[in-house]
Formats: C-alpha cells, sequence, structure tokens
C-alpha cells in the first residue's frame, strides 16, 4: 500500500542544523520537501533556502508548495558546488542537510522500478533524464561484474548464484521477473535456522545493489561530502541521514577524516602534512529514530543521522 511521505527524524535535523534567521541553508535532497518546508519556515524570509534534487518529477510535484520561498535546483547532490554556483552562491553560511535513498514516492511508483512489491520496468533511475537502467546492468553485464556489484552495494553472500541464474534467464525486464528469480535462489526466510533467520524479501539486496549501481550512489555521497566540507563557513552545520551501512561508513570515514589534525603515517615520528581540523563532529555515535518514530514510520527503521559543525 502507498505512504505518504514521512520525514526522518525532522525535528533531530533541524535542531542539529541549528536553522534560524539570516543565513545560507540547503537542502541538497529536497525530494518531496518533508524536511525543506519546514526548514524554510524556520530560515524566515531573510534567509536564502536551496532545495536540490536529482528527480524532476518530485521537483515539478513540490514546486507549489514551496512557493517563492524557495529556490529549487534539478541537479545531483554530488553537484551541489556547481547547483549554488547557479544562483550565485559560493558559501554556505547555515547548514546543508543530506536524506539518502530512496524516497517514499519512488517506491511507491511502480513505473520507477525501484520496488519489489509491485511490477514495473526495471528501471531505478533516481534521475529519469540519465540514460543507464537496471534492465542495461542486468542484461548486458559480464557475471563476474555482476556478482560483484551485488556482493559489494548489496552484501549479498549468494551473489555469484544470482548472478549466474541472472545472466541464464537474461532477458529480464520487469521487477517482478528479477524478484522471482532473485528468491528462487535464496532459501525461504522460515527455513533459515537460528541466529541466521531472516524476514525480509529474500530481493531485498540485490534490488538495493543494483538501484546503488545505477545511480553511482556512493560516488555521488563521496564528492558531496568533500564539496560540502568546501563550501561551509565556519559555524555551518551538516547533517546526513543514511539508511544502509555502505553510506553510514562512508559518512562516519569523512567526517572522521574532516575531524583530524594530522593524517601523517602513524608510525612518522614527527607531522608534516599540517593539516587542520575542519570539522568539529557533534554526533559521536549516530543518532536513530525513537520506537514510536519507527512505529509511526516503518521505513525510518534503518536511518542513522551524523551531523557536524565547521570549524575552519
Amino acid at each position: 500500500m502507498s505512504q505518504p511521505h514521512i520525514p526522518v527524524m525532522l525535528e533531530k535535523s533541524l535542531d542539529l542544523l541549528n536553522v534560524r534567521a539570516g543565513l545560507v541553508w540547503v537542502d541538497a535532497t529536497a525530494g518531496a520537501g518533508g524536511h525543506l518546508l519546514p526548514m524554510a519556515a524556520r530560515a524566515g524570509k531573510s534567509s536564502a533556502v536551496i532545495g536540490i534534487d536529482r528527480d524532476i518529477h518530485a521537483l515539478q510535484a513540490l514546486k507549489s508548495a514551496a512557493g517563492s520561498a524557495v529556490n529549487l535546483v534539478h541537479a545531483n547532490y554530488s553537484n551541489i558546488d556547481s547547483a549554488l554556483a547557479g544562483l550565485g552562491i559560493d558559501t554556505v553560511t547555515g547548514g546543508i542537510l543530506a536524506d539518502l535513498g530512496v524516497s517514499s514516492m519512488q517506491l511507491d511508483d511502480a513505473s520507477r522500478g525501484f520496488s519489489f512489491m509491485s511490477d514495473g520496468p526495471l528501471d531505478m533511475r533516481m534521475d529519469p533524464t540519465q540514460t543507464t537502467t537496471a534492465a542495461d546492468l542486468v542484461n548486458t553485464l559480464p557475471e563476474k561484474e555482476l556478482a560483484d556489484i551485488i556482493f559489494r552495494y548489496g552484501e549479498e553472500r549468494l551473489s555469484r548464484r544470482i548472478a549466474r541464474k541472472i545472466v541464464a534467464a537474461r532477458p529480464l525486464n520487469t521487477t517482478a521477473q528479477l524478484a522471482n528469480l532473485v528468491s528462487s535462489c535464496l532459501p525461504s526466510p522460515s527455513k533459515k535456522p537460528g541466529p541466521w533467520r531472516d524476514t525480509s524479501h529474500p530481493a531485498t539486496r540485490t534490488f538495493q545493489a543494483l538501484r546503488i549501481a545505477v545511480n553511482q550512489e556512493l560516488e555521488s555521497l563521496e564528492k558531496f561530502l568533500r564539496s560540502s566540507l568546501a563550501l561551509m563557513a565556519p559555524g555551518a552545520r551538516l547533517v546526513v541521514i543514511t539508511f544502509h551501512s555502505l553510506e553510514d561508513r562512508l559518512v562516519k570515514q569523512i567526517f572522521r577524516e574532516a575531524a583530524s589534525t594530522c593524517i601523517c603515517p602513524p608510525r612518522q615520528p614527527l607531522c608534516t602534512c599540517k593539516k587542520r581540523r575542519e570539522l568539529l563532529i557533534i554526533t559521536p555515535k549516530p543518532l536513530i529514530p525513537d520506537a514510536s518514530e519507527v512505529l509511526a514510520n516503518p521505513r525510518s527503521r534503518s536511518a542513522k543521522l551524523r551531523a557536524g559543525e565547521k570549524v575552519v
């Protein structure tokens, strides 16, 4: 059943951003405006509020609700620097928010091909204007490369078996075809003993892997984080909400790197890198939704929030 979009950890994220009047604020993944519109309301008319999204359909739907108080930009959030430059902005004085992953609207629209719960074309493009789809990867990649993608991005232990069956069954053009094929490769959740018991759909990890590969999500995330740090003025804050371990691990790594004062080899007796701390980490451990939020919005259950403040 289709769910309305519910912003994850809304109050926590806006409080950590410390949204206030007179500054530049950016929601780098505007989506349905769940975080963006409350951000704009808190920031007030004296602020510049920008919403960026790679999904042109999401921006078109958001346009009337955002009104003139928000500048909407169609761009991949990895290109945040050029997106802001197009508006004449070279420094973010307030903060930047990114709520990663696929949105409820994308999941619930079968024609976008993100979900195995309803049949649709094997698409999975967050930006419908890009050329490569999930069907392109599934039907053209060599078996080893396909298995590597499913293992690396989906952390699927049976990736080789799945890739082998995909190649043998080509062409696959719909989400139902792929979901059924993957399900036939994996044991039923109810048959898994003890600690290996898994109640998720058997195709979950494979679909995640293909989506990440189609949209180059990890490459985009790393570029976004580094560009954001370069754009932020001292005192500006960066808040990132992730939904799987690969994203969270990358955010944690780059935050730690930005917060460190030395990146010389561990055994080097004297520091020669002259690195200065760029970021103060506000969340030593990631924040997660509380039980009441997970009950109200089950899709929030895997979310983790990390935040930092620019110091130089």
